[in-house]
């Protein structure tokens, strides 16, 4: 299936049914837009950015700065939406996980891992998958639909919402980084995910560097580039194997993209140096690619790209086929990559204990026919 007919088979719900528009996923210039169709002038339309992206208003009588009669107006056409959290799990290690709702009843899984130095929110950007990699537990639902650019960036502000987080600044800040390994493949969706990541980057809204964003692919090769030229994010890639015979098994999209083929697109990323690597992620699975064979193999097929390694134990869940390699074995893996020069961290798995770890994302969503989507769709 190519990307043009992904993006509109999959394309995200049709508009509210009370005719209202949501304003979140709006740019400056669609604010200014809007309001000027309503008879108001353009600064009026930052003042309107500020209070969605910067102070997280969810209601627009709480904007003090606009008119009585301009925010009534607003009210009387407009939302201020984002998904709706359905259930949270909290792991021992302070991990959080979201179950959120959309309007269409749609669900997904977000995340956020504090850390001494940080605290990182893992996004999703699809209801399900179509990758179906072998190992990781949303790749066994099926793709239902793309998540609008309100739906990408309503988890950021969902999780500043829950993290009371609006306000904070620098180091106060419980929400620092993001990264784009939720459910879905990113580049998949790539005008929404960048419509999101825009707004989530503007200095004068939720102001988050673009070094503090990552985005995970699988390997979507025709659009990395254009991910480095618009975006600038930091690219982190699901290798997981380092012959093209295993990764066809475990990570279906090989057989499009094989890995000479996405080594080449890495080569040429955007911006890419010593000081900006791409990171290589790589599963730890026992007895399928873990061997000293396969990390010497690694290391002769990254030559020449600026890269480091993420090393990720297998997190279990129910059906999973596959088991986690030995601490000897991924100690030993480790071992040959560093020798090599290659930074090997060895991921500690957060929140297992909720199936928020890495790969073990899955919302209770079913696949859905669009006229049943629609059936379902609550009445506002």
């Amino acid at each position: 299936m190519g990307i043009e007919t992904h993006a509109s088979l999959f394309a995200p719900p049709p508009p509210r049914a009370d005719g209202r528009v949501n304003l979140v996923g709006l740019d400056r210039a669609e604010l200014t837009e809007t309001l000027a169709g309503l008879g108001e002038p353009a600064f009026r339309a930052r003042q309107l950015f500020s209070w969605i992206y910067k102070h997280g208003a969810t209601d627009f009588q709480a904007m003090s700065e606009l008119a009585k009669g301009l925010r009534a107006k607003l009210s009387d056409g407009f939302v201020l939406d984002r998904p709706a959290v359905v259930r949270q799990q909290n792991s021992f290690d302070g991990t959080r996980k979201w179950l959120a709702r959309m309007d269409d009843g749609q669900e997904i899984e977000s995340v956020h891992i504090p850390e001494e130095d940080r605290g990182t929110l893992c996004v999703s950007s699809q209801v399900g998958c179509t990758l179906t990699c072998k190992f990781c537990h949303t790749g066994t639902q099926r793709l239902v639909r793309n998540l609008e650019a309100s739906e990408i960036v309503g988890q950021v502000m969902l999780a500043r919402d829950v993290l009371e987080d609006w306000g904070r600044e620098g180091e106060d800040r419980q929400l620092t980084n993001i990264v784009m390994m939720g459910m879905g493949e990113p580049l998949y969706n790539f005008e929404n995910v960048k419509r999101a990541l825009k707004l989530v980057m503007d200095p004068e809204g939720i102001s988050l560097s673009r070094r503090r964003i990552t985005l995970s692919t699988a390997g979507v090769v025709p659009l990395m580039k254009r991910c480095g030229e618009e975006l600038g994010v930091n690219l982190a890639v699901s290798l997981h194997a380092v012959t093209d015979e295993l990764r066809d098994q475990i990570v279906p999209i090989n057989k499009k993209y094989p890995v000479k083929e996405l080594l080449d697109a890495c080569r040429a990323y955007p911006g890419l140096n010593n000081a900006r690597r791409i990171t290589f992620e790589y599963v730890m699975l026992k007895d399928v690619n873990d061997t000293p064979a396969d990390a010497r193999q690694l290391v002769r097929i990254l030559k020449g790209i600026p890269a480091k390694m993420n090393l990720i134990p297998f997190n279990p869940w129910p059906g999973a086929p596959f088991e986690c390699s030995t601490k000897e074995a991924i100690d030993r893996f480790a071992d040959i990559l560093m020798e090599a020069g290659y930074a090997s961290p060895i991921r500690t798995p957060r929140g297992s204990d909720i199936l928020a770890a890495c790969g073990q994302l899955k919302s209770d969503s079913v696949r859905q026919r669009a006229s049943a989507r629609a059936a379902a769709a609550p009445a506002h």
